[in-house]
C-alpha cells in the first residue's frame, strides 16, 4: 500500500516540477499566506524558539524574522519538488559550492570525508554536490538520513535525494554500511545533518547554542574518530531567492587527536554563525530545545 501511495504522490508532484521556478514561487507566496495566517502552522513553537534564541531583539525584529522564515519554508517546499525536473547546469547555477576542491583533495588522498551541515537554506539541494566533485568508481558520495515515520514520505524523499546519484544511508545502519564499503575497498564522502536533538536517553553532551543549553548529537564525532575521517562543515548562504552558496570549511583532518566533543563543539559554533548571519534560513519549526539540562 505504501508503494502505491508513493506513486500517487510522485504523479502529483512531477507536474509541479515541470513548471518554472518563477511560477512555483507564486504558489509559494500563496502557500505562505495560508500557512502563516490561517493554518498558523507551529507558529507558537517558532515564536518561542526565536524569542529564546534572540532575547535582545525587539518584538518587531522577531516578527520580521518569523515572517521571513515562513516565506523561506514555503520556498523550500517547492524548490525541493523542483529536484524532480531540473538540469545539471541549472542546478549548479542555483546551488554553487565554494572551496569544494578541499574535499576533492582529501578524496584523492584516499581519506574518507564527513561533511557536516544543518537544516539551513535548502539542505535537500546539497545532494547536487555530486555535480561538483569528480569521483571515481571507488568513491561513494551520499548522505545519512533519519527514516521518516510515514513510509510514503520516506520513499518520496529518498527519491528526491537520489536525483543527482547521491546514495542515501539509513542512520541506524551506517556503521554496517561503512564496514561494507571498507571491505569493498571504497572511499566515501558522506553528508551528516547533526543539528537535530538527540533522544532523551542518548544525550551525552551539552553546548551553549543560540543562547540556550542545547543537547547535541555526538555519533558523527565517534564515526569520524573510528574511521579516521576528515571532518568539514558546509556553510550555506542564502544569496537570494532560489540561489544558495555552500562553502566548505575544514574542522579537522586528524579527528583522533581532537579532545572528546571538540569536533561537535566546533560544528555547533560554525552552525550558530551561519544562523546568526541570516536567521530566517534556519528550520525554526523543529522542537530543538524540547529537553532541558538538569
Amino acid at each position: 500500500m505504501s508503494v502505491f501511495l508513493y506513486h500517487i504522490v510522485y504523479a502529483l508532484a512531477f507536474p509541479l516540477a515541470l513548471l518554472p521556478l518563477k511560477l512555483l514561487y507564486c504558489f509559494s507566496d500563496i502557500m505562505y499566506f495560508i500557512l502563516y495566517h490561517f493554518i498558523r502552522y507551529r507558529r507558537k513553537l517558532v515564536r518561542k524558539n526565536l524569542l529564546n534564541a534572540f532575547p535582545e531583539k525587539k518584538a518587531e525584529a522577531i516578527l520580521a524574522i518569523e515572517k521571513s522564515f515562513y516565506h523561506h519554508f514555503c520556498d523550500y517546499f517547492f524548490e525541493t519538488i523542483k529536484l524532480l525536473n531540473i538540469s545539471d547546469s541549472r542546478m549548479k547555477r542555483h546551488f554553487a559550492f565554494k572551496n569544494e576542491d578541499l574535499l576533492q583533495y582529501f578524496l584523492k588522498e584516499g581519506k574518507p570525508v564527513i561533511l557536516l551541515l544543518g537544516h539551513y537554506g535548502n539542505w535537500e539541494w546539497v545532494t547536487s554536490i555530486t555535480l561538483w566533485i569528480k569521483a571515481d568508481n571507488n568513491t561513494v558520495i551520499g548522505q545519512i538520513y533519519r527514516p521518516l515515520k510515514s513510509k510514503v514520505s520516506d520513499l518520496f524523499f529518498l527519491r528526491l535525494r537520489s536525483c543527482f546519484h547521491s546514495v542515501g544511508f539509513n542512520k541506524y545502519e551506517i556503521y554496517r554500511e561503512i564496514v561494507k564499503m571498507r571491505k569493498a575497498g571504497k572511499n566515501w564522502l558522506l553528508g551528516f545533518m547533526s543539528d537535530q536533538k538527540p533522544s532523551a536517553d542518548k544525550t551525552q553532551h551539552w553546548v551553549r547554542f543560540l543562547n540556550q543549553d542545547t543537547a547535541v548529537l555526538t555519533g558523527t564525532e565517534k564515526i569520524a574518530k573510528h574511521t579516521h575521517a576528515v571532518v568539514c562543515y558546509l556553510d550555506i548562504t542564502c544569496v537570494k531567492r532560489s540561489y544558495y552558496e555552500g562553502k566548505v570549511k575544514l574542522i579537522t583532518d586528524n579527528p583522533t587527536e581532537m579532545p572528546d566533543f571538540e569536533i561537535t563543539e566546533r560544528y555547533m559554533d560554525f552552525m550558530e554563525k551561519t544562523i546568526l548571519r541570516n536567521p530566517a534560513g534556519y528550520l525554526w519549526t523543529h522542537n530543538r530545545w524540547k529537553f532541558k539540562k538538569q
